[in-house]
């Protein structure tokens, strides 16, 4: 069976961006950047930018090269290819769980941003002038608090409905008709909105002349005002590289699968870079330039921090709304507000449903309708676990173990199997093969040494600091112990059926024929 290709660099190039650039470029990298020493945050970003991002980001573009030109689409078989070894696979089946699992809580909130576009149109939230009120107005519409807009989940049931229908429809037309079509749409259209907000607020100046403290200068001030003193906490720098994997989608294993649709000697190296430093626009000066400075020049400073401390489903989705109700044309503003967030949303969550979609296709030759029914029926389903039981904490239970220690993990076990195991020769030349521009060998040293080493300090870190606290529910309610476990156990299911997916894909199927002769250099392993 014949694989699908994408249809132009440019299409690639988007929707790997599309995959990174989500609703944490413009909600959570602001709120983590004030939270962590303002301008001195950018010090351990961009470390974590230059050290684990980037490089990572090479790593699983030539591995899901490397992977598609044996015609695998996912994980498993990638790994089994870099690695003759039977755990090989099952290692790679962790992507799946991580992606398949986030994915299943991400279309849920991504939902809300759809909702939102309409609560703008319509002026629903309008009238509210209360942070309070309006907090209340979005946990009573999520179904975990009361209030008299709401009279049931109802209403936030439909929008997920669309939500998860669009994504569907999305994957159902495959890798050129479907992902590549909507990138092209999307991500323009993103940057767009983004670019008439950020003019917007630039033009605000001081909104009441009687507190001239709270501009838009004083905004970018709370953000970009460096405190040096926090670069001595180690959790600055946790906080820093947690960013800097979840804006560029690096240990997920999407960024394997959307590579593998490449040809052979398709060029990577430019293609990744010019993918990481949109996003990088899209977070660091587009995101860094909406919500705090627009709430500082509403709320001023104080309120602004509490805000931020709140995280960043409050600066969205609570202080937002309230902030376009005092703006000109404030209906319109906060619909292009969230369906900026909503674009950044499809765009990833596509990708993370990809992979699965794959390794039906590839690994049991299902078609691409078959393979997308399959996974959204089971993604449907299991998505009624995160509406259901939001109130009692099971989207944080599951993003901490997938969405916060599982992608480091996987990027951990990536960078060994291709780095050290698949050889660092042959990763080099991998990496380089077909480059428009070939990468100095300064990244081979952070390639072999400083990335896995850094890695290794997250995983330890926040396994002394987090794990354990975690697993033994300390701080937990009482009443939510029960769907804690349960969210456990789910994640459990998902990885044995994962596993027994694996066994029986690869059980008695022989070693795949490259689409085109790889370079021999890459045959044998050091």
């Amino acid at each position: 069976m014949q694989r699908e290709t994408w249809k132009s660099r440019v299409g690639i190039i988007l929707a790997v961006a599309g995959s990174a650039v989500g609703l944490g470029n413009f909600l959570r990298f602001p709120v983590q950047c004030a939270q962590n020493g303002g301008g001195a945050f950018m010090i351990p970003y961009f470390c974590a930018l230059l050290f684990l991002g980037i490089p990572l980001m090479w790593v699983e573009w030539a591995i899901g090269r490397y992977g598609g030109s044996y015609g695998h689409g996912s994980s498993p078989g990638m790994f089994q290819r870099l690695w003759k070894n039977p755990i090989a696979k099952y290692l790679g089946s962790f992507a799946l769980v991580v992606n398949f699992s986030i994915c299943v809580y991400y279309v849920y909130v991504e939902s809300w941003t759809l909702a939102y576009a309409w609560f703008s149109i319509s002026g629903k939230y309008f009238g509210i002038t209360d942070p309070v009120e309006m907090g209340l107005f979005l946990s009573s519409f999520q179904g975990i608090g009361t209030s008299s807009h709401f009279s049931g989940i109802g209403a936030a049931y439909l929008f997920f409905l669309l939500t998860f229908l669009a994504n569907v429809y999305v994957l159902w037309h495959g890798i050129r008709g479907g992902i590549e079509k909507l990138c092209k749409i999307a991500m323009p259209t993103l940057f767009i909105f983004a670019i008439i907000l950020m003019f917007r607020v630039f033009t605000l100046g001081t909104p009441d002349p009687t507190q001239p403290e709270n501009s838009v200068i004083n905004g970018l001030g709370f953000i970009w005002n460096p405190d040096f003193s926090r670069l001595s906490e180690a959790k600055v720098w946790l906080a820093a590289a947690g960013q800097i994997f979840f804006t560029l989608s690096v240990g997920f294993g999407c960024i394997h699968t959307y590579a593998s649709y490449l040809k052979r000697k398709d060029d990577i190296v430019l293609n990744g870079l010019s993918a990481s430093l949109t996003n990088e626009v899209a977070e660091v000066i587009i995101g860094g330039s909406i919500a705090i400075p627009i709430a500082v020049a509403f709320f001023g400073l104080t309120a602004t921090a509490m805000i931020a401390k709140g995280g960043a489903f409050n600066l969205g989705f609570q202080a937002m709304p309230l902030i376009f109700q005092k703006l000109p044309l404030g209906q319109l503003f906060g619909a292009l507000w969230f369906i900026l967030l909503f674009f950044a949303g499809i765009t990833s969550s596509v990708s993370m449903t990809q992979p699965a979609v794959a390794f039906l296709q590839d690994e049991f030759r299902f078609s691409r309708k078959k393979a997308v029914t399959t996974i959204s029926v089971f993604w449907f389903l299991a998505a009624h676990l995160v509406i259901y039981f939001l109130r009692y904490g099971y989207l944080d239970e599951m993003d901490f173990w997938v969405g916060t220690l599982g992608v480091v993990l996987f990027a951990f076990m990536e960078t060994i199997i291709f780095v050290w195991i698949f050889g660092p020769k042959n990763a080099w030349e991998e990496i380089n093969l077909g480059a428009d521009l070939k990468l100095p060998r300064f990244f081979l040293f952070v390639l072999k040494y400083i990335t896995p080493v850094y890695l290794l300090f997250i995983l330890i870190s926040w396994a002394k600091q987090d794990a354990y606290r975690i697993l033994i529910m300390e701080g937990v309610p009482e009443t939510n112990v029960p769907y804690i476990i349960t969210a456990r156990l789910v994640l459990v299911l998902t990885i044995t059926v994962c596993g027994l997916l694996v066994f029986k894909a690869f059980r008695k199927k022989p070693d795949t024929v490259p689409n085109s002769v790889p370079n021999t250099a890459l045959e044998g392993s050091l």
